[in-house]
């Protein structure tokens, strides 16, 4: 029973949001006058209590339903109107609004100073190793310039790593540390839950499978791969209580589940694969799996941003398996045969470093032309078929009956194209 009551203080502490805004503080963060006051009660104060999921309301800030966010930019650089020299310690303030979200209409932000440029614009960097265009560019470099097995399977891992998470947020429902005392330098993800923090979970599972699927099948010393995994997982979990979106406890959960899962999934990620690559009915058994656990995984009290990006990441998962499907039946990007192991890192030269670059420009461009091409085609085809107008896109966007058809279909078509039609373009023009 006490040690219950110890975890219990612990998990208390580690989720004050003050430790947040402390060691925003220590990295150079500092918000306006008045913000490091603590929130007033919902009771107290006649404020609402928790907004949307996951976003609050507090200290009075003007907040929009789904959650406000602040901005920040480096102390003196430009901003939304002339910086305001404040009379104690002449501190300058910027202006400045924050990366959002467009579905859920943050429009706020606050003045806030930025005392150490190099911890923001590296904690920045961190946070976006967890964002889409990180993921955009990272798996297609895998599978076009590296390894596509290793490529198979490191989207495999991700897949159910965030799938999972997301799911265990929306079961939780635990709210973002709140606004006062915590300065808010980012609100794209404001509207979700907090626990766990899926950053901290792709930023600990992707360089940890990595190493774990790459070493003994490449040469390289192992200590290189501790590094990278430390490094990685350490940049995007600290980041994380940076930007003031998760508490430590949030990233420290995310951290040990992610484990949890590479422990229990990695043993099957073989099993997986190879079904996907030789059973005649794969394709038919991905596709109904995913859009099922789309549908059926979990609800949500309000609308948020996390059941659109649960259904984005099951559609790049099925997509990626059905091309790997077609890519084994016509004998296309074939792996290596075992007894060429372990593999020899080739010597960068100019022609090699060229072609890799051109295939990961060449791809991408096709990769964004595609998910433009398909939310063009599904947003309105979908409204059309449940009825819903689409007058507003935004709203018409929130609804399940269009977001997860949409997100599904057009995902899915980008993880088709990136295992299977972008390596026949390659083969075509002599690119592979």
């Amino acid at each position: 029973m006490a040690l219950l009551q110890r975890l219990a203080r612990l998990a208390a502490y580690l989720q004050d949001p003050q430790k947040v805004a402390d060691f925003q503080r220590l990295c150079g963060v500092e918000g306006p006058p008045g913000l490091a006051a603590s929130p007033p009660l919902a009771e107290e104060s006649g404020e609402p209590g928790p907004l949307a999921n996951g976003s609050s309301a507090a200290g009075g800030e003007k907040r929009h339903p789904k959650g406000l966010g602040n901005g920040a930019i480096p102390e003196g650089a430009g901003g939304e109107g002339p910086p305001q020299q404040q009379e104690e310690g002449q501190q300058t303030w910027g202006r400045r609004q924050p990366r959002r979200n467009s579905l859920t209409g943050e429009a706020a932000c606050q003045e806030i100073a930025i005392r150490n440029p190099f911890l923001y614009y590296l904690f920045n960097l961190g946070t976006e190793l967890g964002n889409e265009l990180f993921y955009i560019l990272f798996f297609p470099f895998c599978i076009w310039n590296l390894d596509a097995w290793m490529g198979r399977r490191l989207i495999i891992v991700w897949v159910w790593v965030m799938y999972l998470g997301q799911c265990t947020k929306d079961v939780i429902r635990w709210p973002r540390p709140a606004s006062p005392p915590v300065v808010k330098l980012e609100v794209f993800y404001n509207s979700e839950y907090s626990m766990p923090s899926t950053h901290a979970m792709s930023g600990t599972a992707i360089p940890l499978a990595l190493v774990l699927l790459s070493y003994g099948r490449w040469q390289y010393p192992l200590m290189y791969g501790l590094i990278l995994v430390i490094c990685w997982c350490s940049l995007v979990c600290f980041s994380r209580i940076y930007m003031g979106m998760h508490s430590i406890l949030d990233v420290i959960a995310g951290f040990l589940y992610a484990i949890l899962i590479l422990v229990v999934f990695h043993p099957a990620v073989d099993l997986i694969d190879n079904f996907n690559l030789t059973y005649k009915y794969a394709p038919l058994i991905i596709i109904s799996l995913h859009l099922a656990l789309g549908v059926f995984s979990f609800t949500l009290d309000t609308w948020s941003t996390s059941r659109g990006d649960t259904a984005q990441i099951l559609g790049c998962g099925a997509g990626v398996a059905c091309g790997s499907h077609f890519n084994y039946m016509l004998g296309l990007m074939q792996d290596p045969s075992p007894d060429t192991l372990p593999l020899i890192p080739p010597s960068i030269t100019v022609t090699l470093f060229g072609k890799a670059i051109l295939r990961l420009l060449i791809g991408v461009v096709l990769l964004l032309l595609t998910r433009i091409m398909m939310k063009k085609i599904t947003i309105p085809l979908a409204c059309k078929m449940f009825s819903i107008p689409c007058d507003d896109i935004r709203q018409a966007r929130q609804r399940m009956e269009v977001e997860l058809p949409y997100r599904y279909i057009t995902y899915g078509m980008v993880g088709f194209s990136l295992m299977f039609l972008v390596p026949c373009l390659f083969l075509f023009i002599g690119l592979s």
